[in-house]
């Protein structure tokens, strides 16, 4: 018996290589092997009181298996070989490709990596027959998530996929060191993004379908730059050249040749075709005396699943697939229940866009017209380090606006206006020390997209509004607040140099607008960063003092959004830094306390945002210490949108990767420890924990450094001393506010 089966093996293997065409195999893949038996003792084990045995089968298609077998198909470690030359070699349970494993095809292409229900599904690494090599993320035999993609022409991408497409931020070089870094959609440069050329050349704004198209600006290598409205219709292109020092006099440079010339030979390759995916390979497999075809998951399948429906039936509780018919039967262990326990709404994008009849459209287009006159004027390069004179409360450029334009303004359809900026050289400097591109900032400022102004003023009487990308928050500003910010400027440019991880706000500009004839208002703002600007959802938010009088929101779950700032005595969690973060962590906080002590300054906050791990969207949260073996909570629900998407578990298992950048608060992976407050008459500032852990993405910066202890502090402090207790109110002094502050915050951040 064993010599005809040795005998058959060799001779099916002749014809398997004969198929394949020229790329022949040197060794025989298989051993010679001897057929043990279901009852041969010495070969089988049990698993849960049932025999596995190891076994050698040649099925009736010309197939051939060998490997662990347990009842009526492959169980454990084994090796699968199709007539047309195919191979798996992995992992199997219960009859389907489950694990981990290794598939070959006849061409020479591999993929070794994860495996569920017979699809390519997880993290693993494609090779193609020309070189192609694709290794990251997979779902259901599709790129999606983090992943990198070199070509067989030498070209290299580095980013996000979905469905098999680059779709989110994403890095795309070609051999010759041209190299894009931007936004992507369904395979294409789509939204902002930066072109740099070999040649010095560099393009920066928006795009779409691959094209510049919208707002940008273009810098040639000999520091020429052309800023404007871009699209591959002359008819619709408009902006302004502006030349460098060294080509004066030189005839203004054709912005078209960006369509005709430089975008020519950026062209994206496409990856190679997988000739037959692993989950269209049948497994003909023999159950007792009769044959019966399977397909990958053990069961019968009688059509597959088109790409929407795969991705959008993806199980969170497993990593496996539910069913999308009667026809398919999941394999779903359900043994463990959801405890529901956290409710969280759908985040919301903030705020109301600023179009025309607005109340404020005017101010807006006042504002983005100086923004863009004040960066994009020509000015010598900026060094870090600064004479005093720059820091100079003196030192302010005006600039008048009228509608029909001047010689260093352009016309507009607004009112006239002037224009002021504040020690604009020192501005300059921290937008350089930021490492904010002077093009990006122009973009996200001055762009087609309008400004966001959020629904409610702040407590100060000042109004917010966001940038249609969200990274820049424009604050409004007294008279009062401007002053301690001009004599605090020096202090914070030393700070913020010394210290890169400083938690404090970035500021990026100082500005005033000034309407001219009877009204004569002035208008005043800073622009900052958005601590919040992230691909991740803000699930919850906190604004932390460490004071407990009237901090509280005093509104019902069932009224609470994502968007609400919730405060001290409303905050139900402590959270855990790992030990180098949190050794970070306390040092850093030290630091910027010590620095706004010194410069007279209190009623700042710590502004803490969380992202849920396993939930982009609402519903209920389960906390991990409730899922043996599972460390993430798990979302029921989706947004119904109409589009099919992944689980909440499996967009942070693809989006979130440890390379990714990381900053001390930015992008932070924690965990979350419930808490419960103590009934009793004086609040209890920090719950006692529960033992139940979130983990979660968290975001934090302290926020409000402008307000010194003035006489109206003082007053405000004295008057609140009469009626509650004098170190539950916020108002005191910068020395006892820094103490009472870093107290609070070392209890409610602890080391993991």
């Amino acid at each position: 018996m064993n010599k005809e089966l040795t005998g058959f093996v060799k001779a099916w293997e002749a014809a398997v290589r004969k198929s394949a065409g020229p790329k022949k195999r040197a060794n025989s893949i298989f051993t010679p092997m001897s057929v043990a038996h279901v009852d041969d003792d010495d070969d089988a084990r049990h698993v849960g009181g049932e025999v596995v045995s190891q076994v050698e089968k040649i099925l009736p298609s010309g197939d051939f298996y060998t490997g662990q077998w347990l009842d009526n198909g492959p169980h454990g470690q084994g090796k699968y070989l199709w007539t047309d030359g195919c191979m798996y070699v992995g992992e199997w349970q219960r009859g389907g490709i489950m694990g981990k494993g290794r598939f070959s095809w006849p061409s020479g292409a591999t993929y070794e990596g994860d495996f569920k229900s017979g699809y390519m599904d997880g993290k693993g690494t494609y090779i193609g027959s020309s070189g192609d090599t694709y290794k990251g993320c997979w779902v259901m035999e599709l790129r999606h998530g983090q992943g990198t993609q070199s070509y067989p022409s030498g070209d290299f991408y580095d980013g996000e996929w979905r469905k098999g497409l680059q779709n989110g931020h994403g890095r795309y070089q070609w051999k010759n060191g041209n190299h894009y870094i931007g936004q992507w959609r369904n395979g294409l440069f789509y939204g902002n993004g930066t072109m740099m050329w070999s040649n010095g050349n560099r393009y920066d704004g928006c795009w779409e379908e691959g094209l510049p198209k919208g707002n940008g600006t273009f810098r040639w290598g000999d520091g020429s730059f052309y800023v404007g409205v871009w699209s591959k219709d002359p008819n619709e292109q408009s902006g302004t050249y502006y030349p460098s020092g060294s080509c004066a006099g030189h005839l203004e440079r054709d912005p078209q040749e960006l369509f005709s010339v430089d975008l020519v030979e950026c062209s994206v390759c496409a990856c190679e075709k997988v000739s037959i995916y692993p989950s269209q390979k049948s497994l003909n497999l023999l159950e007792g005396d009769k044959m019966s075809k399977k397909g990958n998951d053990g069961n019968e399948r009688t059509r597959r699943m088109s790409v929407d429906a795969r991705i959008s039936n993806y199980s969170s509780e497993d990593g496996s697939y539910a069913s999308y018919d009667s026809s398919r039967s999941p394999q779903v262990d359900n043994s463990v229940p959801r405890v529901p326990h956290l409710r969280l709404k759908a985040p919301k994008r903030q705020g109301e866009t600023i179009s025309k009849g607005h109340k404020n459209y005017e101010l807006m287009l006042n504002l983005q017209l100086g923004i863009r006159h004040a960066v994009g004027r020509p000015a010598p390069s900026t060094s870090l380090d600064l004479k005093s004179s720059a820091f100079d409360p003196k030192e302010k450029v005006w600039t008048k606006f009228p509608p029909e334009g001047s010689k260093h303004t352009p016309p507009h359809p607004s009112c006239e206006f002037r224009w002021k900026d504040y020690c604009p050289v020192v501005f300059r400097a921290l937008r350089k020390l930021f490492k904010v591109d002077p093009a990006d900032y122009m973009i996200s400022l001055c762009g087609n997209d309008a400004l966001r102004e959020l629904s409610s003023p702040g407590k100060s009487g000042s109004f917010f509004y966001l940038t249609n990308d969200d990274r820049y928050m424009i604050k409004t500003m007294k008279k009062s607040e401007v002053k301690v910010f001009l004599r605090m400027l020096p202090g914070y440019y030393k700070h913020v140099r010394a210290f890169e991880n400083t938690l404090v706000t970035k500021f990026f500009g100082l500005h005033c607008v000034k309407l001219t004839g009877t009204a004569q208002k002035k208008v005043r703002f800073v622009i900052m960063g958005n601590l919040f600007c992230s691909q991740y959802a803000i699930h919850r938010r906190f604004d932390l003092k460490g004071s407990t009088f009237g901090r509280t929101t005093n509104k019902p779950e069932s009224e609470i959004e994502p968007t609400t700032t919730l405060k001290d005595l409303d905050l139900n969690y402590i959270f855990r830094l790992r030990k180098s973060w949190f050794q970070e962590f306390c040092r850093q906080v030290d630091r910027d306390c010590d620095f706004l002590e010194h410069e007279r300054i209190m009623d700042y906050s710590m502004l803490v945002g969380l992202h849920i791990r396993g939930m982009s969207c609402s519903d209920a949260v389960t906390p991990s210490g409730y899922s043996p073996g599972a460390q993430t909570p798990t979302g029921n629900g989706n947004f119904d949108d109409g589009a099919p998407r992944l689980s909440g578990v499996d967009v942070d298992h693809l989006v979130v990767d440890p390379s990714r950048w990381i900053q001390l608060g930015i992008n932070m992976p924690a965990r979350a420890e419930l808490t419960v407050r103590k009934s009793c008459d004086t609040p209890q500032l920090v719950g006692e924990p529960t033992g139940e852990l979130y983990e979660i993405i968290i975001f934090f910066g302290i926020i409000d450094i402008l307000q010194d202890y003035d006489i109206s502090k003082k007053l405000e402090h004295a008057y609140k001393s009469f009626q509650y207790d004098p170190t539950s109110i916020s108002a005191v002094d910068p020395r006892l506010y820094s103490r009472r502050f870093r107290d609070f915050i070392f209890r409610v951040f602890v080391e993991d």
